[in-house]
């Protein structure tokens, strides 16, 4: 901030060039202090490196597509990065999604810690992760704000996300504060199961056959998602 005040204080040609150099420091009194930036982690290939929040390197499979990233304020409380990567067939409908995020609670909002029901684990790269599982349907009435971003990141790039998902959440959470985590969501077409998501719901068809294939996509996902930390 002090170089550009420098450059400001300087003589200005006429009043064209005043307001270009000025309106930085317009937009930056206007806007919140809990507005965030672009993204910020890097990502090269099947690749992405985090050097802050946590430092880690995670690796998916070669034949993954990346469909971009997004960076917003999630419901006004947390700093929201998310990356998405994609397997799909020959008709660009998707067979495996890769929704990896890292996100923090506001300075605003102290108070706030993230929890989770589950009390499966597993370590990864030495990092400890919640473990969850469940499935999804596309007529789901449930929604989310970073799930709409995530669709929307699949779409522009060309990609239809099938009728039913099955999915595994990871969830590191960072230091006892538990303000901050890395989320990594792994998801895969049911059609190959023979069931929809209905079906291996409580009371469906297919609940008693869940913790078999339940159990097969937890452990794809930890052969899939390599995690390397300094």
């Amino acid at each position: 901030m002090s170089a550009f005040l420098l450059r400001v204080h300087r003589p200005l040609k006429n009043t064209y060039l005043w307001a270009f150099a000025i309106l930085p420091v317009l937009i930056a009194v206007a806007c919140p202090a809990g507005d965030v930036r672009a993204p910020e982690r890097k990502v090269e290939n099947n690749f992405i490196v985090s050097v802050r929040e946590p430092k880690v390197r995670i690796e998916l499979p070669k034949s993954v597509q990346y469909v971009g990233a997004d960076r917003w304020l999630l419901y006004d409380i947390a700093d929201c990065e998310l990356h998405g990567f994609v397997e799909a067939d020959s008709q660009r409908k998707v067979a495996q999604l890769y929704w990896i995020q890292f996100e923090g609670y506001v300075s605003a909002r102290p108070e706030l810690k993230y929890q989770y029901d589950s009390t499966r684990r597993a370590t990864i790269g030495g990092l400890e992760f919640i473990v969850d599982t469940s499935t999804r349907g596309k007529d789901d009435k449930k929604t989310s704000s970073d799930r709409e971003h995530l669709k929307a990141l699949i779409e522009a790039k060309g990609y239809t996300l099938p009728e039913n998902m099955m999915w595994v959440r990871l969830v590191h959470l960072l230091k006892e504060q538990k303000r901050r985590e890395l989320m990594i969501i792994y998801a895969e077409d049911l059609a190959p199961t023979g069931f929809t998501a209905g079906d291996l719901q409580q009371g469906g068809k297919g609940h008693d056959e869940w913790p078999t294939i339940e159990k097969g996509l937890i452990e794809r996902a930890e052969r899939k998602i390599v995690i390397s930390t300094p």
